[in-house]
């Protein structure tokens, strides 16, 4: 099963990384580049944070969750009515 739709990461790819590394949610990220793609991690950033408290048995569960961020840049409105 995907979780990471924009970079293609697997449920399992996710599981076996987190528990192999004893992963945080930013490193399972960082490891796996599950969250990076396009949306920014919209659709999946809580699932990679659910994987990374469960499988990896750390003393993680007090982390900061993943942040995302917007996956567009500024645009004007002129530019979007097409008045440049």
């Amino acid at each position: 099963m995907i979780v990471c739709r924009c970079e293609e990461v697997t449920y399992k790819e996710l599981e076996t990384t987190a528990t192999k590394y004893k992963c945080s949610a930013r490193e399972l990220k960082l490891r796996t580049r599950a969250g990076m793609g396009y949306c920014g991690g919209r659709s999946c950033r809580t699932m990679i944070d659910k994987i990374a408290t469960t499988s990896a048995n750390t003393d993680h569960h007090t982390s900061v969750s993943l942040k995302y961020q917007p996956p567009v840049r500024p645009v004007s409105f002129g530019t979007l009515g097409g008045q440049d």
